[in-house]
């Protein structure tokens, strides 16, 4: 079995039998990451370059230690310490790298598309790690991989992403895994922060947050984007908190137990409080470990195919 792509662009590029080979590579790493020894050697002969143009904690933490657990070699690349800040352009900055003969790149961009874009420019195979507002699938595949997890399978679950739909990356790509493995997708958020073409992807649309909890399965809250507005799109945060964050008093009015997800970093006390995600129904530590084994499972793939160059478009 092997990836119907050279890439990982984003979800939308990929199929429900790529999904689900990820995950199943993904559950032998998962045995290894729990070992004494957590390294294999399946890539030392693989060279990736970690290319950080956007600021980022856990996803590059995260390739990193996935990277490393393979036993591949890693270049990390900020773009804040390099030529880029002088006028260099990203094909002349990805080509200077590959020049180093460098397999992989695992790239964060704060312009939609700048993964494809240099897929069709340059010979190495490309991971999007996040590209602005557009698609972040990595975390697509850890979230849907914990649902899988926790609840046995994401087929038939019904899940709402609430908060800040309109600037979110994660929300895009977990849209189109969840619907790719079977799911039932709503978002939730001030109508504001909801894109006006979520119907056209077939999602539901809830403005009002206990509604939405009634529904579903699970609720991945997402944290509100501060960065990405150059406008204010509700009242106040404590407004937002006041209708859209997630409480323990909400959660155990419920009618039945959900599982809640966050793809981090927390707002503590806006998205969601300290009590909800310390609280055994809270699935957030379970992503980022698994956030390991899905990385290592995507390196691990896409490698498989480099080791025979005319595969690389």
């Amino acid at each position: 079995m092997e990836l119907s792509v050279n890439h990982l662009l984003g979800i939308k590029y990929i199929t429900e039998a790529d999904i689900q080979l990820i995950f199943e590579t993904a559950d032998h790493f998962k045995e290894v990451i729990n070992r004494p020894i957590k390294k294999v050697p399946s890539l030392r002969d693989i060279t990736i370059a970690n290319l950080f143009f956007e600021n980022s904690t856990r996803t590059k933490l995260s390739f990193e230690l996935a990277e490393k657990r393979l036993s591949a070699d890693v270049i990390n690349f900020a773009s804040s310490s390099s030529s880029v800040t002088k006028g260099e352009t990203l094909i002349d900055t990805v080509n200077n790298i590959l020049s180093m003969k460098v397999d992989m790149v695992v790239m964060r961009h704060p312009n939609p598309g700048a993964g494809v874009f240099l897929s069709k420019h340059v010979n190495a195979s490309i991971i999007n790690a996040g590209d602005g507002a557009h698609e972040h699938p990595t975390q697509a595949l850890l979230d849907s991989y914990s649902i899988r997890e926790k609840l046995g399978d994401v087929a038939g679950k019904k899940v709402v992403i609430v908060g800040d739909i309109l600037h979110s990356r994660v929300a895009l790509s977990n849209i189109f895994a969840l619907q790719k493995l079977g799911a039932t997708v709503k978002v939730c958020g001030p109508k504001t922060l909801i894109p006006k073409y979520m119907e056209k992807l077939d999602v539901g649309v809830e403005t009002n947050l206990r509604n939405a909890l009634e529904w579903c399965d699970v609720a991945n809250m997402l944290r509100v984007q501060n960065e990405r507005m150059d406008i204010s799109y509700f009242p106040t945060t404590r407004e937002y908190t006041q209708q859209f964050g997630l409480n323990k008093q909400l959660l155990d009015s419920l009618n039945k137990e959900i599982v809640v997800m966050h793809p981090g970093p927390i707002n503590r006390g806006v998205e969601i409080t300290s009590d909800v995600a310390d609280s055994k129904q809270s699935i957030i530590l379970e992503q980022v470990q698994n956030g390991v084994a899905i990385r290592m499972a995507v390196i691990y793939l896409l490698a498989s195919k480099i080791k025979h160059p005319e595969n690389i478009n």
